[in-house]
């Protein structure tokens, strides 16, 4: 390894990595993983990232190592490797919050509400549970299988999802002091991931949310700007919105989406900041981007504004701009290129084909508007595997059910 990010490892063999748990057992391959990220070998970087998320976050699962990794993931996104950093700041952003920004981005992170559901199953609320169980239990076999698990809780773990994710994100939180120190560093995409983990953190927001605001008032890059801005309106108070609104006339259509989601967030607090006549501008603004294609886009909802502007949209209240609530949710409804669980492009098949088609199998001309966007978001859907499980709908429909077979069909050629 080079000398020059040895400091940053200091400690790392001080941890019992043995003795804690990963998705796949003991822990003591973990130390190796994280000194291959400081290494100068770019293939043994890789593998070991990609061996660390799927251990120490294992399909949103985190376990007793992965707080313990918090700390040296930290130090090498401040000041380890150049090829390293950005891969770091992704890996801590998902230990500490998972896929939760899919499903809370709208309204962000309740850190108040997780606490308090993760209190209520952890280890000292199971303990007593496990040492009464023992106290009565007088077969030897089980007696011995309830102290293995009475002595597991007692070392500090729990069963529950909900705690031991919370002892990661609460490791993150530990960190982020000395991460701010990225929103001023010269890579942009550094700038962009430490914005982007802010705004799962509402607990700091009084240092953060200044910090976001500058970033967003002074930044170059829309992807930034956009970031930080939206990351400031989920993290603020009501108050917040005075800030937002100018961004409304911004110059850049990323950094007016931002300030319009941020302001149907700030909208939905109990306060009500936002006015219907600013809930109307920001409606407006929403529409106007989902009848737009994007360059670029933000890693909110992973990447898919579409998906992200109609789940925003459904935070509304029933009776807030509801004609211009549908058109923009009719306007997202066929652009799925981005989604990557599958149900919106499901949803949007189901909808915009209700029926099998007549025979003669139709022609793309010959199909709406809103068809043939969703028949192109197919060609170039990212995830080749949400096209192949749609297969037996659109054949059902008469319809190409591959994406080279769209592609001749649609008449585009589709992008990398």
């Amino acid at each position: 390894m080079i000398n020059e990010y040895e400091k940053l490892l200091a400690g790392l063999d001080d941890v019992d990595w043995a003795g804690l748990e990963h998705a796949y057992g003991s822990a003591h391959d973990v130390p190796g993983h994280i000194r291959a990220l400081c290494g100068s070998d770019e293939e043994a970087r890789e593998q070991a990232f990609i061996s660390l998320s799927s251990s120490i976050f294992h399909q949103g699962s985190r376990y007793s190592a992965s707080p313990a990794a918090v700390p040296f993931l930290a130090r090498i996104a401040i000041a380890g490797p150049a090829a390293a950093r950005e891969d770091t700041m992704m890996l801590i952003t998902r230990l500490a919050v998972d896929w939760h920004d899919e499903y809370d981005v709208t309204t962000g992170i309740n850190a108040a509400g997780w606490r308090a559901a993760a209190a209520e199953c952890g280890p000292a609320e199971l303990l007593p549970w496990y040492e009464e169980q023992l106290a009565v239990e007088t077969d030897p076999e089980k007696r011995a299988e309830l102290q293995e698990i009475r002595d597991w809780v007692a070392a500090g773990n729990s069963f529950d999802s909900r705690w031991s994710a919370l002892q990661a994100y609460d490791a993150v939180l530990a960190e982020l002091p000395g991460l701010l120190v990225l929103l001023d560093h010269e890579d942009a995409r550094l700038r962009t991931r430490i914005a982007y983990l802010l705004a799962w953190f509402p607990e700091v927001s009084a240092t953060s949310l200044p910090r976001l605001m500058t970033l967003a008032a002074h930044e170059k890059d829309p992807v930034t700007a956009a970031t930080a801005l939206l990351a400031a309106g989920l993290v603020g108070p009501p108050s917040t919105a005075e800030d937002i609104t100018p961004y409304l006339n911004a110059a850049h259509p990323l950094m007016r989406w931002a300030a319009a989601t941020a302001l149907v967030r700030l909208a939905g607090l109990d306060e009500m900041p936002v006015g219907p006549d600013l809930l109307g501008r920001a409606v407006t603004e929403l529409t106007a981007a989902a009848h737009s294609t994007f360059d670029h886009v933000t890693d909110y909802f992973e990447g898919d504004l579409h998906g992200h502007i109609e789940r925003t949209l459904h935070t509304l209240r029933p009776t807030s701009e509801p004609a211009a609530t549908r058109e923009a949710l009719d306007a997202c409804l066929p652009r799925i290129a981005r989604d990557r669980s599958g149900s919106r492009t499901r949803k949007a098949i189901e909808q915009l084909f209700p029926a099998p088609q007549p025979h003669p199998a139709p022609r793309y001309a010959d199909l709406t508007v809103a068809q043939q966007q969703l028949l192109v978001d197919l060609v170039g859907h990212q995830h080749a595997w949400v096209v192949r499980s749609s297969a037996d709908r659109l054949r059902e429909l008469d319809l190409p059910c591959s994406q080279e077979a769209l592609q001749s069909f649609v008449g585009v050629h589709r992008t990398a």
